[in-house]
């Protein structure tokens, strides 16, 4: 499955996802955690954590989930950073 890499520390805004693709999180500065509203996850979980070094994979887009814009909060040793933005893009 293609991926679209999300570096933490160079922080995108948007990350714009075609059908199929899907988002990976990494960072090396501490354990890392994703979180978006657990009632607007375009994902099979809402949130994804990992200890330094690790990749956090999205996954693939649930089935059913509306193209659109889902927001998520970055937190670096359970401190929030930053926030960032899933664009999913409509089949052509």
């Amino acid at each position: 499955m293609p991926e679209k890499l999300v570096l933490v520390g160079v922080l995108p805004q948007v990350v714009v996802l075609e059908p199929g693709e899907q988002v990976v999180w990494l960072s090396d500065a501490g354990t890392l955690r994703i979180e978006f509203d657990p009632k607007r996850c375009p994902f099979s979980s809402n949130v994804f954590q990992a200890p330094a070094g690790m990749q956090l994979l999205s996954g693939p887009v649930r089935p059913g989930t509306k193209p659109g814009s889902y927001r998520y909060r970055i937190a670096i040793n359970d401190v929030v950073i930053a926030q960032g933005e899933v664009i999913l893009r409509e089949r052509s």
